[in-house]
């Protein structure tokens, strides 16, 4: 086990036959549900630190390595939303998180939080959608802003993040490039590239439209307006079809909880407490 500067608790866990390195920040206040956190293709759990800063140190924040990415070793086998689903319960009872959490997920990792909502409803308290959709069945990206998603490079060279960041991010990527690069390298940890495409796999063919219905939790769905990735249209439906969904439109792009986290943090925090 190790720590952070910033008060987290690191360490891998055993979990339904995978070995998943998480993280804990551990908050002051005891009757504030934790808050699971479901990071985007390819993302180390240090990305999200900024969102982590910028959340209340009352909260419990938790945030994990999807096998082969960050600190989690590779998959012998490949895995899927529905399988990891079930890792992902056994991850927070290791970890002794037996009772019910908020769950957030941004792009992919919102296709593993609709999942785990629909699938471990006693698990999952409220949840949050951010930047993503309903997987195969959605409107799509652009094929030239898809065909730059299926390599892991943007997360291995800060040159090529640099230079397709607005293309591919919108918001403020587009005037403010820099900010796109630094954010998926900043202190980020690299697993094996295979790591990145076991992670696409897991998502193909896969939607979550036949059981949006049976997502009962209340659902905060938070998108951007210039998000070439998941275009707003996406969470306009998603909050049509959810039961109990609050659709919240930002000014920026894809990766807006990240860069622009002071003013995403609020508007999370607003909607967790009720």
């Amino acid at each position: 086990m190790s720590s952070t500067g910033s008060g987290e608790r690191v360490r891998s866990v055993s979990a339904g036959g995978r070995t998943i390195r998480t993280s804990v920040r551990a908050g002051t206040d005891d009757g504030v549900p934790p808050l699971l956190l479901v990071n985007g293709i390819g993302a180390s759990l240090e990305v999200l630190q900024p969102f982590v800063d910028a959340l209340d140190r009352r909260r419990t924040v938790i945030r994990f390595d999807v096998p082969g990415v960050g600190g989690s070793p590779a998959p012998v086998v490949p895995y899927n939303l529905a399988t990891f689903s079930v890792v992902l319960a056994r991850t927070l009872d290791r970890l002794g998180f037996g009772g019910p959490v908020d769950v957030l997920g941004l792009s992919w990792g919102g296709g593993l939080a609709q999942h785990f909502a629909a699938q471990h409803r006693a698990r999952c308290r409220r949840l949050v959608l951010t930047a993503t959709g309903t997987g195969s069945l959605m409107v799509p990206a652009s094929p030239r802003v898809l065909a730059r998603m299926l390599t892991p490079r943007r997360h291995r060279d800060p040159d090529y993040a640099r230079s397709i960041a607005g293309e591919i991010y919108g918001g403020t990527m587009r005037t403010e490039p820099e900010r796109a690069a630094r954010a998926p390298h900043a202190a980020t940890r690299l697993g094996p590239r295979r790591g990145y495409y076991f992670q696409l796999a897991a998502s193909t063919g896969w939607s979550s439209l036949p059981f949006l219905q049976l997502i009962r939790q209340p659902t905060l769905v938070l998108a951007g307006d210039d998000d070439p990735i998941v275009p707003v249209v996406n969470a306009r439906i998603m909050a049509r079809l959810l039961p109990r969904a609050t659709l919240h439109v930002y000014r920026g792009g894809h990766i807006a909880l990240i860069t622009e986290a002071p003013e995403l943090a609020p508007v999370v925090e607003g909607f967790l407490d009720g």
